[in-house]
């Protein structure tokens, strides 16, 4: 098994985290306009994370990133609630625990810092992401919540911790 390590991100690492983002978009087709494709802070990830109760895991094998996920507080979210958010794996690393290593750290760190529910958004192009979630005990929402900006995302979920 690929031995990956999963760190904070660094200001270095924020082209090469834009670059995996933007391939993952690319590689499924989905919308670039309304959604992290297009979103500015993509290219600023290092700096997005430097928000309180804030926190972006990164997925790094022989010098590479191979992709992140992090916890943010989203503006208008519920008290107490945090977005799942970033979680992107570049396709050489799926299929080899590197997604559930992020998601679980991501969690924990939710918890650690006192949140007790998550909120993420998808797409219908992410449908094995979204299987995932789901599988993690997300549960499907009627409407997004909070204020995201990501307003092509049709797909809203929600967890409590």
């Amino acid at each position: 098994m690929k031995q990956y390590i999963i760190r904070t991100v660094q200001e270095t690492d924020n082209p090469l985290l834009a670059k995996v983002i933007r391939q993952v978009f690319e590689e499924h087709d989905s919308p670039k306009c309304g959604t992290v494709y297009s979103d500015p802070t993509t290219d600023q990830l290092f700096q997005l994370f430097q928000q309180e109760r804030s926190i972006l895991w990164v997925a790094e094998m022989d010098d590479e990133v191979m992709g992140c996920c992090g916890i943010y507080p989203t503006d208008g979210l519920p008290d107490l609630m945090a977005e799942l958010v970033k979680f992107y794996i570049s396709r050489s690393a799926r299929g080899h625990g590197v997604g559930k290593m992020l998601m679980e750290k991501s969690m924990q760190s939710a918890k650690d810092f006192g949140y007790k529910a998550i909120y993420i958004e998808s797409l219908p192009q992410f449908s094995k992401a979204v299987s995932i979630y789901e599988k993690q005990g997300f549960v499907h929402l009627d409407a997004p919540l909070g204020n995201s900006g990501h307003s092509s995302c049709n797909i809203w979920m929600k967890k409590d911790l």
